[in-house]
């Protein structure tokens, strides 16, 4: 069976309910680490938690979301660096622009995202980044603040001419499974055009849920289970013309270039 890594998940999601059986069910469906992504400060203690819970299975994010960009309270970014140093094996994230809601504005949202660029090429860390509905934006903050020397772009969805400009800088982009959806197909298409050595496999769970025939572990309300990652994955390997087999190990050494074995002598920093 392939061995699978999912680099982009909110394990954390109470929508997801205990996550000790959840774990359980992703271990067999042969998914041997995950990255957990917080959201905002209230859910930086659990994420926390889980990571030392599950040492080696879950590698810890913390960051605040643009969506909730608004909620960051005084002293937030030295409290981010405090746990960015507790977890030396941790990166910066779920953070970004987001267009497609109309409120906090870009110009909540931008100050936030600065400061974490800002952090994660500070530290040296990897960073997670949502952009949605805002690629300009996202060039122009990255003008102001350059991203650190690798990040990934998670469940991209942008263009091969929005990749093109993100690969010199240092991107890596996921593949979720809601991409599979029919109307999705030009993701697709990009992602049989990005380089192979900078393409990661994500869930997004419990959201981003796949077609219901990619479906292995269905949950109420139209939640998506991070154990529905192994179909995922093996949709995308079909697609992309190559085994199952060849995707898990091409992930597998992706994500670590990306998270932690970054050597900046390989092409993946080119």
């Amino acid at each position: 069976m392939p061995l699978w890594i999912d680099s982009h998940n909110h394990l954390q999601d109470a929508r997801l309910g205990d996550p000790q059986p959840v774990v359980a069910a992703m271990r067999d469906a042969g998914i041997e680490q995950c990255v957990v992504n917080a959201t905002h400060e209230g859910d930086w203690a659990d994420v926390e938690q889980l990571a030392n819970d599950h040492p080696g299975f879950i590698t810890p994010v913390f960051g605040i979301h643009p969506w909730r960009a608004d909620t960051a309270t005084t002293g937030w970014e030295n409290r981010l660096v405090d746990l960015l140093e507790k977890y030396p094996q941790s990166s910066v994230g779920e953070c970004g622009l987001d267009g497609w809601i109309s409120s906090p504005s870009f110009d909540v949202q931008q100050p936030v995202f600065q400061t974490q660029l800002r952090i994660a090429r500070e530290l040296d860390r990897p960073i997670t980044i949502h952009a949605l509905k805002a690629w300009e934006p996202l060039f122009e903050a990255f003008e102001k603040q350059p991203p650190p020397r690798r990040f990934l772009m998670h469940s991209f969805g942008g263009s091969w001419e929005i990749a093109q400009r993100l690969l010199p800088l240092g991107a890596f982009f996921s593949f979720s499974g809601y991409f599979l959806h029919s109307r999705k197909s030009a993701v697709l298409e990009t992602f049989r055009k990005i380089p192979r050595d900078r393409i990661l496999l994500e869930t997004d769970a419990p959201d981003m849920l796949p077609p219901a025939e990619f479906i292995t572990h269905p949950l109420a309300e139209n939640r998506n289970h991070p154990a529905n990652l192994a179909s995922i994955a093996t949709a995308l390997a079909k697609s992309l013309d190559i085994t199952p087999e060849v995707l898990a190990n091409m992930t597998r050494e992706n994500h670590a270039c990306w998270i932690s074995d970054f050597n900046p002598n390989s092409s993946a920093s080119d």
